[in-house]
């Protein structure tokens, strides 16, 4: 049996968090934060045969009036060349409160406040936070 995952995209361009849910789909978690460099294509597509990923989740970065942020056309032009590159179904998730409710998770759950003021920890937890909206959504 296949133990497929969900992989989702907190789309940056200096750092990209991903977060990955279990073979069950349930759960999320945060994975890692890949720098947006030379590297970063042959970085993350080695993520999707390691996870065996069958769906992914972009976060869609809006304001908070719901109008395109500066990076809104960065990012769908990161899901353009996503989708020439894999297989998979590309799902944009709204993802206006995930920045500040990954902070919020930081600051509970690291206790060093050197290790809290690593913004990849942010990055791939606001993945797990658009991942965690996403599996909520497709439960309702």
């Amino acid at each position: 049996m296949k133990e497929e995952r969900i992989l989702a995209i907190d789309y940056g361009l200096k750092r990209v968090g991903i977060a990955i849910t279990d073979p069950l789909k349930m759960f999320a978690s945060p994975l890692i934060t890949l720098k947006n460099d030379d590297r970063f294509w042959i970085n993350l597509l080695k993520l999707f045969s390691d996870y065996e990923v069958c769906e992914v989740v972009l976060g869609y970065p809006l304001r908070e009036n719901g109008e395109k942020s500066h990076i809104t056309d960065d990012v769908i032009e990161f899901k353009n060349e996503l989708e020439k590159k894999i297989s998979q179904q590309v799902v944009f998730v709204d993802e206006r409160y995930s920045s500040s409710i990954a902070k919020e998770r930081v600051i509970a759950s690291v206790v060093s406040k050197k290790k809290r003021r690593d913004k990849g920890i942010i990055d791939k937890n606001a993945a797990a936070v658009i991942l965690e909206e996403y599996l909520r959504e497709k439960l309702l």
